[in-house]
C-alpha cells in the first residue's frame, strides 16, 4: 500500500489517500504538526515595471488537477479537466481550434514535434496535431498522469503516478522503453516534471533522487541525491523532488520538499552545490540565478555558480505560490492563490509589478515569453501579459 499527500495553500496541510490494492481510496486530513496561518496581506510598493494585459481567453476549470499552458512559439495551447484542448494565437489570443478529448484530463499541456500532449486519470497520453487539433495517437500507461508529457526530436516522455517513466515514439505513441522504481510509503501528489534533452531524460523522484536516463534504452546514466529522507515518521521522511527542473548547458538543478535545492553536472551527475531548502513547486534559472520558492512562500535567488543567496523575498508568506519563472532576464514571476502575478526584480528581489487575473489560484507553471508571460488559473482563465 502507498499513501499520497496533497499540499494545499495557505498552510502546509496534507490530504492523505490510502490506496488498498485497487479497492478504492480513503481520504483524511491532518496538519503535519503545523498550525494553519493567515496568508500575508499584499504590500504596497512603487512599481518599476508594468504588466499590461495583452489578451485573455477561457477554458474550463482544473478541478482537482493542475494545468499549465504550452507554446510552440506562435500559439498557446491549454487544456482543462473536462477534456477540452484549445489552441490560441500567441499575439492576439484568438481561438484557432478547440477539440474535445472525449474523456477527463489530469495533466497538460506538453508541446513539441508538432504535437499537443495531455494526460488522463486512467493513465492515457493523448496526442493531438498542433496544425488542426486532429487526434494523432493515444498510449495507455500504468497509472494516473499528473505532470505534462514532454516532446523533443521524435520522442515523447511521460510519467505515471506509480513511479514509472516512459519514452514513446512521437509518430506512433509506441513505447520505446519504460523505467520504474519503488515508491516510498508516503509521497506528495506534486510530482517532479520531466526534462527531455538530446542527451538524456532527467527526472526527479519521490524519495529525493534525481536521475539522468539514456535515450536508447532508459538505463540510468547517473543518479544523485537531491535530499535524503530523515525523521521518525513517514510524514517527516517525505523528501520528494517536486515541480520543474532547471537546466542550462552545464548543469541540472532540482528542489525537494523537506530537503534541498541542488545542482549537478548534466553529464556526470557530480554535485556542484546544494542548499538546505524545502520547496514544493520546483525551480527556474536565468543567466545569473536559480530561483526557488520555499514551502512557506519565500522566494529566493541562488547564485548559479556557487549557490549563495543574494536575496530573499518573504512578503508572500503562505500565499500558495506557483513555481517561479524567469522573465526577460531581468525579473522573476510567481503566481498566488488569489490569482495575482507578482513580478520581482531579479537583482534585488524587490517587487517590480503586480497584475490580477480572475481571482482563482495560479497553480500551474506560467509560460515565460521574451517580453511577458501567459498564465492559466484554476478556474480556466488564460491571461497574456506584456512586460513594459
Amino acid at each position: 500500500m502507498r499513501w499520497e499527500a496533497d499540499v494545499l495553500k495557505p498552510a502546509l496541510l496534507m490530504a492523505v489517500a490510502l490506496t488498498l490494492g485497487g479497492c478504492g481510496t480513503v481520504s483524511g486530513w491532518f496538519s503535519g504538526g503545523r498550525t494553519a496561518t493567515k496568508p500575508a496581506e499584499l504590500v504596497d510598493f512603487k512599481p518599476t515595471a508594468t504588466l499590461t494585459r495583452a489578451w485573455n481567453a477561457s477554458v474550463g476549470g482544473a478541478g482537482p488537477y493542475v494545468f499549465s499552458p504550452g507554446s510552440d512559439g506562435s500559439a498557446v495551447y491549454v487544456a482543462d479537466r473536462d477534456g477540452r484542448v484549445v489552441k490560441l494565437d500567441l499575439a492576439s489570443g484568438r481561438e484557432l481550434w478547440r477539440v474535445d478529448a472525449g474523456r477527463a484530463l489530469s495533466a497538460g499541456v506538453g508541446v513539441g514535434t508538432g504535437l499537443v500532449l495531455v494526460g488522463t486519470p486512467r493513465g492515457e497520453v493523448l496526442a493531438f496535431r498542433t496544425a488542426d487539433g486532429a487526434p494523432a495517437w493515444s498510449a495507455r500507461l500504468s497509472g494516473e498522469i499528473l505532470v505534462p508529457p514532454v516532446a523533443l526530436e521524435g520522442m515523447v516522455a511521460a510519467r505515471a503516478n506509480d513511479g514509472r517513466i516512459y519514452l514513446l515514439d512521437a509518430a506512433t505513441g509506441q513505447v520505446r522503453w519504460q523505467y520504474s522504481r519503488a515508491l516510498p510509503a508516503l509521497t506528495l501528489r506534486e510530482q517532479g516534471h520531466l526534462a527531455l534533452t538530446p542527451v538524456a531524460l532527467y527526472a526527479g523522484h519521490a524519495g529525493g533522487r534525481l536521475t539522468a536516463l539514456t535515450l536508447n534504452n532508459g538505463a540510468p546514466l547517473w543518479e544523485a541525491n537531491v535530499a535524503l529522507p530523515r525523521g521518525a515518521t513517514e510524514l517527516e521522511r517525505i523528501a520528494d523532488v517536486a515541480g520543474p527542473l532547471a537546466l542550462d548547458g552545464r548543469m541540472v538543478c532540482a528542489a525537494a520538499f523537506q530537503g534541498r535545492v541542488a545542482c549537478f553536472d548534466r553529464l556526470t551527475g557530480n554535485g556542484i552545490w546544494a542548499r538546505e531548502l524545502s520547496a514544493l513547486r520546483g525551480l527556474d534559472m536565468d543567466a545569473r540565478h536559480v530561483y526557488a520558492a520555499d514551502e512557506r512562500g519565500a522566494v529566493l535567488a541562488l547564485d548559479r555558480g556557487r549557490g549563495t543567496n543574494p536575496w530573499k523575498q518573504d512578503k508572500l508568506r503562505d500565499r500558495g505560490l506557483s513555481s517561479p519563472v524567469a522573465v526577460a532576464q531581468a525579473f522573476v514571476a510567481v503566481g498566488d492563490y488569489q490569482g495575482h502575478v507578482h513580478l520581482l526584480d531579479a537583482e534585488t528581489g524587490a517587487f517590480a509589478a503586480r497584475a490580477a487575473t480572475d481571482g482563482s489560484a495560479i497553480q500551474g507553471v506560467m509560460l515565460s515569453l521574451r517580453s511577458g508571460l501567459v498564465v492559466q488559473t484554476a478556474n480556466g482563465g488564460v491571461f497574456a501579459f506584456r512586460l513594459e
